[in-house]
């Protein structure tokens, strides 16, 4: 929309659109710098999918890592960012999240609310490139009772890490849970949960953990700098003037239209196309068009399309940030995680053949998966894991939900056999994978693959393994579970230079129009560095487009 003699109904310096961990720490930033800033958010809850995250913050030189000696020389973090990006991101924006990164976590670490720790061990996705780092970068929230947040506590948007009875866990402590049958660790890890669960039932705390505590903790922030948080209110246009300027939006709250003008500029932070099935259609691989997001449902493209509107170019669009998943018979999308690094199990094609290092990154995963045209692919375990390892959010010794069979996500059989001829693969060739892996398991070294080569493989297996990622399937019944081609989001988006600013397909900026998160095209290229590596530019790119707006 063009009009120079548009009346605001509202306006403010800074107008922040999405209120994920992008949208959030900008409006921080811009409060902060003295500006009068406003965050709009078509969800009837906040936090868009950072809320329903891990919560993970991929920030190197965060203070919260200088302060335990996990510090790094900036080279080394440029080295490797480069390799991972592969020369596909300019060096003035990794350069810009390099150095800013720890700008912004020293103003964050200003509030008495923001408390981070090291997950000391998660180790970077790619540890053994020039610069990775085994014991890993990434920060969390601590725990958080987000009855400090009082009436905005209702409007929070919830996720699955909070168990039965009020049970909290954060990401180290399912680390050590999942071990449960198998360590003292573990043990250990099971009867502070037990304490938990009890002292919740007498204190009657509401406890959050990873991306639900991260967006509780940065909304008590905002409520500290008065910043407003208006939900339900979808933008439906830009306003542009005379010149091109973004000077505002037209949104749509209580049934009226809006329009709401920003003096220095307007952030889009409203995540991808992830539940968009068009824009999936349009610029996703033909394997992985199928919605199976982890997405929060909210994320339509809407920014996207926004600065496609007004010219904006876009990159990446054919990439998301891939999860390999189990699609719940009631329609959730259980990422699989942990589960791929279970000793005594396997990922197989339809030939019935391994395709890659089920226990790799994720997005490196399903990246292969979908190239080999490999959806879906079945996940084969025997009840030596069943009753081990805790899958799909199903305990060990407890038995799968019979909808799960009944759907066809998981078989069972009582020979390896039978399990083939349930799935449709053949018998003879899945017979020998599973023979060939074992040979593996015996000497501890996947000859094919590398699985467990990597401290990334190893962290979530079995330390009382020869090899952590590797072990004998022999012990029937036996499962095979559908491997779907998920994903966390969409990782394409608007074109942004270092300093947040959309860029046109000519290569012109459209002033007064910034973008973060999976609304801009990602500065991680088609990689992920480690947990949070999504979360993290997020956030730093919300900083640098908020200090760019008060710098005018």
């Amino acid at each position: 929309m063009t009009d120079s003699t548009v009346k605001f109904d509202h306006e403010v310096d800074f107008l922040v659109v999405g209120s994920g961990g992008g949208g959030m720490s900008a409006a921080i930033t811009a409060a902060d710098r003295g500006l009068d800033t406003l965050i709009i958010d078509k969800g009837k809850t906040y936090g868009g999918s950072t809320a329903i995250s891990g919560g993970g913050i991929w920030i190197p030189n965060a203070p919260t890592l200088i302060e335990k000696g996990a510090g790094d020389s900036r080279e080394s973090i440029r080295r490797y960012l480069d390799i991972i990006t592969e020369g596909k991101i300019s060096a003035d924006r990794l350069d810009a999240y390099v150095d800013q990164g720890p700008e912004l976590m020293k103003l964050l670490d200003k509030s008495p609310h923001m408390k981070l720790y090291w997950v000391k061990g998660y180790s970077d996705y790619h540890p053994e490139y020039d610069g990775g780092r085994p014991l890993g970068r990434t920060i969390e929230c601590k725990p958080f009772d987000t009855r400090a947040l009082k009436e905005d506590e209702k409007y929070q948007r919830p996720n699955s890490m909070k168990g039965p009875l009020g049970l909290w866990v954060t990401s180290k402590d399912y680390h050590d849970l999942a071990m449960v049958k198998r360590t003292w660790k573990g043990r250990k890890a099971s009867l502070v949960a037990a304490w938990r669960v009890a002292s919740n039932m007498v204190l009657r705390r509401h406890m959050s953990t990873g991306g639900r505590a991260l967006v509780a903790r940065m909304r008590m922030v905002l409520k500290d700098a008065g910043v407003p948080l208006w939900l339900k209110t979808s933008m439906t246009e830009m306003i542009v003037d005379d010149h091109g300027t973004v000077v505002g939006v037209l949104a749509e709250r209580d049934g009226k239209t809006v329009r709401i003008g920003a003096r220095k500029g307007v952030l889009l932070a409203t995540g991808g196309f992830d539940h968009n099935n068009e824009m999936r259609a349009q610029y996703l691989p033909e394997n992985g068009v199928a919605n199976i997001s982890a997405g929060a449902r909210e994320n339509t493209g809407d920014g996207i399309r926004a600065g496609q509107k007004l010219g904006a170019a876009v990159d990446l669009m054919d990439d998301a940030w891939w999860m390999p998943s189990v699609f719940h018979p009631m329609g959730a999308v259980i990422p699989l995680v942990s589960e791929r690094c279970i000793p005594p199990s396997i990922i197989i094609n339809a030939k019935g053949e391994r395709f890659t290092n089920e226990s790799s990154p994720y997005v490196n995963f399903v990246h292969d998966q979908l190239e080999g045209g490999h959806v879906p692919a079945w996940f084969v375990m025997d009840t030596k894991a069943k009753n081990r390892y805790p899958f799909a959010q199903v305990l060990p010794n407890m038995p799968f939900p019979q909808g799960f069979y009944d759907s066809g996500v998981i078989h069972k059989a009582d020979s390896l056999r039978e399990l083939a001829e349930k799935i449709g693969v053949p018998a003879d060739k899945m017979l020998g994978t599973v023979d060939r892996f074992n040979g593996f398991a015996r000497s501890g070294k996947d000859e094919d693959f590398g699985r467990g080569d990597s401290a990334y493989d190893q962290y979530y297996g079995d330390p009382t393994m020869k090899n952590p990622n590797l072990d004998e399937i022999v012990k029937g019944p036996f499962y095979a579970i559908r491997c779907e081609a998920g994903d966390l989001g969409t990782k394409g988006g608007l074109v942004t230079d270092a300093t947040a600013r959309v860029i046109r397909e000519d290569g012109s900026i459209i002033d007064g129009l910034y973008a973060t998160g999976n609304t801009s095209a990602s500065v991680m290229g088609n990689e992920y560095a480690g947990a949070g590596a999504t979360i993290g530019p997020a956030m730093v790119f919300g900083y640098i487009a908020a200090n760019h707006v008060a710098a005018k």
